[in-house]
């Protein structure tokens, strides 16, 4: 018998959005409705998907709608995700933004020191089973080779057409569900920022928060995703042409629009960490330079005061 969780009141700044999975040969979803309703969210979004497939628009559009003060509420951890890095993924960016996360019936509550502690636990599971699965590899290769065989695939050894249209379509399925597993942590960020902003302002302002993206890789993604209609196509229009002199302005706008919370003085140390150098000389940016930028760009109507 599954054992109800306590409720705890959120605070009055709180507001608990659920969300529910439910897969489409199992239509039973009212049990993780009633629980959402009694641990007190005040809206419930659900979603029918087949246990196979990663695509989760409802989920994708729920995230990119989060604000500061929300807080995520599923009745279990598979719900959201299906591995632990998927999970850390968008918990992280949940975090970033100020959005908290619980999950009823895992200790997992992000806005509490106990929650937090549970997720650095699973942090922990995650890497090592990254190290498990590398070293039973390796082991596996390693005994392959003792008994006189080739790692590897014999049917691409040979080259065989049969063997090679599997493996590309293998990697295209692994890169797409890669792309839509680690979606939460930079699509949100290039809805906020595109068109309006270059591909090159938009890989600044995401490799600035820890990614590793190149515009070519990020532009491909960003296709795949229309393509597969979990993104919008109005993300691929081309970007408004401006004087070369507007760069910095765009891309001070661009760090803003990422992230309103920053003072003129935090811009400037983001901009000086990303090796860009003032307009007008010198080492270091200066909060009025940043702020003569963002008058600039408020004129041009790329941000609100």
């Amino acid at each position: 018998m599954t054992q109800v969780p306590t409720v705890r009141s959120p605070p009055l700044s709180q507001r608990l959005i659920g969300y529910a999975r439910v897969s489409t040969d199992d239509q039973l979803n009212d049990a993780q409705i009633d629980e959402l309703r009694a641990a007190g969210c005040q809206r419930i979004h659900q979603e029918h998907a087949s246990g196979l497939s990663r695509a989760r628009p409802v989920l994708m559009k729920l995230l990119k709608d989060l604000t500061a003060g929300d807080v995520l509420v599923v009745v279990r951890l598979d719900r959201l995700a299906q591995s632990v890095s998927h999970l850390l993924q968008v918990i992280e960016d949940l975090e970033g933004r100020g959005v908290h996360f619980r999950s009823l019936c895992d200790p997992i509550d992000t806005s509490t020191p106990q929650g937090m502690f549970s997720l650095q636990v699973l942090g922990a599971v995650a890497q090592l089973e990254r190290a498990l699965i590398a070293e039973r590899t390796k082991a596996g290769i390693k005994a392959a080779k003792a008994r006189g065989r080739l790692p590897g695939n014999p049917g691409l050894r040979e080259r065989r057409p049969e063997a090679i249209k599997a493996v590309s379509q293998a990697r295209e399925k692994l890169y797409l569900d890669e792309l839509i597993s680690s979606a939460p942590t930079w699509l949100p960020t290039v809805r906020q920022l595109r068109p309006q902003h270059s591909w090159d302002n938009v890989v600044r302002v995401l490799n600035r928060r820890g990614h590793d993206w190149t515009i070519e890789r990020l532009r491909r993604a960003v296709h795949r995703m229309v393509r597969e209609k979990l993104a919008e196509p109005e993300l691929l229009a081309r970007s408004p042409r401006r004087s070369p002199e507007d760069h910095l302005m765009k891309l001070v706008a661009a760090i803003t629009i990422a992230d309103p919370g920053l003072s003129l003085r935090e811009i400037a140390a983001q901009l000086d960490q990303m090796g860009v150098r003032p307009a007008r000389g010198g080492r270091k940016w200066q909060p009025s330079s940043i702020r003569a930028l963002l008058d600039e760009a408020h004129r041009f109507g790329l941000v609100r005061y």
